[in-house]
C-alpha cells in the first residue's frame, strides 16, 4: 500500500530496494556508505537496483567524497560524469549538492550538473543544511530551479527545524520540500503538518552482527533496510 503523501527510503542495493518499494515507500535514493551520509553506489549496484524496481523511482546519490560539500573542479568534473552514467542506464533522477568556501551554493557546479541530467529529476541534498545561510541557499535553489530540496530545517534532525522547514515551504513554488534529518515514524505527521511535501529517511536495521569482523574489516554487522519501519512511516505518512 501506498502513502497518500510520498515516503522516500534511502538504500544501499537491490535487496533494500525491493523491501522499501515492497513496504510502500513511493520512491528511493540509492547511495552506498549511510554511516559517513551517503557516497555514490558503483554502478553494478545501480543497474542492480533498477532491474529490481521501477528505475523512475530511483534517485541516485551522486557524491564523490565525505568531508564537506566543497568540490575541486576535477571533482566536480567526475560528479558530472557520474551523473550522465547513472541517466544514461536509466534512474529516474539524481541527488547532488555544493557548496562555496564561504558557504554559500555553488551555481556554476550546480549549472553544469543540471546539464549532464538532463530530463532526469534533480535532487539537491542536505548541503543545504551545511550552507552558511540555509534560507538564502534554499531561496537560490528556488531561482535555479531544481526538482526537490532534502533538508531538515537547518537542524541536526528535521522534527528540530519545522519552523525553517514550514517557511521553505510557504516559498518554495514548484520546488518539492523533503524532510530529511533523523526523521523517526513518530516525526512525520508533523513534518507533513509544517508544509513539507514528502519525507525521507533510512529505515535501517543492523544485521550480520555474529558475522567474523575484526581490524581491516570495520565494526560488526552491516546495515540492511528494514522493511517494518518502512511501513510504519508509510502508515504514518497516510
Amino acid at each position: 500500500m501506498r502513502a497518500r503523501r510520498p515516503v522516500e527510503i534511502a538504500v544501499q542495493d537491490p535487496a533494500g530496494a525491493r523491501a522499501a518499494i515492497g513496504a510502500g515507500a513511493a520512491r528511493l535514493e540509492l547511495c552506498q556508505a549511510l554511516d559517513v551520509g551517503g557516497l555514490t553506489p558503483s554502478l553494478a549496484t545501480l543497474e542492480g537496483v533498477l532491474a529490481a524496481v521501477d528505475p523512475s523511482a530511483v534517485n541516485v546519490l551522486v557524491r564523490p567524497r565525505g568531508g564537506g560539500f566543497v568540490y575541486s573542479p576535477e571533482e566536480v568534473a567526475l560528479v558530472a560524469a557520474d551523473i550522465r552514467a547513472c541517466v544514461d542506464r536509466g534512474a529516474g533522477g539524481v541527488v547532488v549538492g555544493a557548496l562555496t568556501p564561504a558557504g554559500g551554493l555553488d551555481v556554476d557546479a550546480l549549472r553544469r550538473w543540471r546539464d549532464a541530467a538532463g530530463p532526469a529529476t534533480l535532487v539537491f541534498h542536505r548541503a543545504v543544511d551545511a550552507a552558511a545561510d540555509p534560507a538564502a541557499v534554499f531561496d537560490a535553489l528556488v531561482a535555479e530551479g531544481v526538482d526537490r530540496v532534502l533538508t531538515s530545517g537547518g537542524a541536526p534532525r528535521s522534527i528540530d527545524g519545522l519552523a525553517a522547514l514550514a517557511a521553505f515551504s510557504a516559498r518554495s513554488r514548484a520546488v518539492e520540500v523533503m524532510a530529511g534529518g533523523g526523521v523517526q515514524p513518530a516525526d512525520i505527521s508533523a513534518l507533513f503538518a509544517a508544509g513539507v511535501d514528502a519525507v525521507h529517511l533510512s529505515a535501517r536495521s543492523r544485521a550480520g552482527r555474529d558475522a567474523p569482523s575484526g581490524p581491516g574489516g570495520g565494526s560488526a554487522g552491516h546495515d540492511v533496510t528494514d522493511p517494518g519501519i518502512v511501513a510504519e512511516a508509510v502508515a504514518a505518512a497516510g
